[in-house]
């Protein structure tokens, strides 16, 4: 991926479906038999380029947005009805042929970025401490803000659909920024369209007479909101490391598969701090629940390698004594 990065701006990647197509092989085929699935390479952003925003990557910043949402008359400048093959028929092309790469070696999942979180980036123009420019819009500008998620929701559910029906055989909604919102606000403004996905989804797929894949949602943050989480309509709800795998069983009472949750900095220790937390972390969840072991949010950079590698071993081992 470094190799690649030196060579390629990153949405360069998202968009060159063989390269995708690589980098979501390589820690498939580097950690044979440790891993039991790929997620396919892309990015939650690609939904708002796809609404008509500029998005760059910036080293050592992250995304930015050269022209962000400050007031609600702004909207005017995304495109009015999204033609989410054109613009993003790239990720549908790059799934396929890492679906057919990967030979049932192991399935493969697509994303979505959650509208809430995907809203503050379009308002905030990156990240953000606080999303206090977001939050504004919330407060001062409701019925334009459920404007706004409205239509990035009607994007995400076709687009979802459609890393389905180009073979991702499980997808992940990414609610990356719901611990910002106070329970009142997630459940006004970020809990709605999440519900909205999976049941569109589902109602598009069966419409279609396609077989409905399993769903998860993961609202980083948002622990409070877990027993409304458990009711959303998916199938499992993955957990950031904030949350005790016991609170998260005693509150979803086994109506979801559970995902999670080490913290990923653990992967900065030594391979003895890293082999004792995956073994806690398996432990915690019991052999009872339905569980899949996985880190509380993504992997950071600078982690090496090997570090994953004594975590995904550490895994595996204490999955087979329980």
């Amino acid at each position: 991926f470094r190799a690649l990065r030196v060579e390629h701006d990153f949405f360069s990647i998202c968009r060159t479906p063989e390269l995708a197509c690589k980098l979501t092989l390589q820690p498939i085929d580097r950690y044979a038999g440790l891993l039991d699935a790929a997620i396919i390479f892309s990015d939650i952003l690609v939904i708002p380029q796809a609404m008509g925003m500029e998005v760059e990557l910036i080293a050592g910043k992250g995304p930015s947005f050269p022209r962000p949402l400050e007031v609600p008359a702004d909207m005017a400048r995304l495109v009015t009805n999204v033609d989410v093959t054109a613009s993003l028929g790239y990720v549908y092309e790059a799934i396929t042929k890492t679906r057919r790469a990967l030979d049932g070696r192991v399935p493969l999942l697509g994303f979505i970025g959650a509208p809430w979180t995907l809203m503050a980036y379009m308002i905030e123009g990156g990240g953000s401490k606080n999303l206090s420019k977001a939050k504004t819009w919330l407060f001062d500008y409701p019925e334009e803000s459920h404007q706004l998620l409205g239509r990035i929701t009607d994007v995400a559910v076709e687009f979802l659909v459609g890393q389905i029906k180009a073979g991702a055989q499980m997808v992940q909604v990414f609610e990356s920024w719901g611990g910002e919102l106070g329970p009142g606000d997630f459940t006004a403004f970020s809990l709605p369209y999440i519900r909205q996905i999976s049941t569109r989804v589902r109602s598009s797929l069966a419409a279609q007479s396609l077989p409905a894949v399993p769903m998860t949602i993961f609202a980083k943050g948002s622990w409070y909101a877990l027993d409304q989480l458990a009711d959303s309509g998916y199938d499992v709800v993955s957990l950031d490391w904030t949350v005790d795998p016991a609170y998260a069983l005693s509150v979803t009472k086994g109506r979801v598969t559970l995902q999670g949750n080490m913290d990923p900095t653990r992967l900065f220790a030594g391979e003895k701090a890293i082999r004792q937390a995956a073994r806690e972390m398996v432990k915690g969840f019991g052999k009872e629940a339905r569980y899949i072991a996985n880190l509380g949010h993504g992997i950071l950079p600078g982690v090496d390698p090997e570090a994953l590698r004594a975590y995904l071993e550490e895994v595996r081992d204490v999955s087979l004594e329980i």
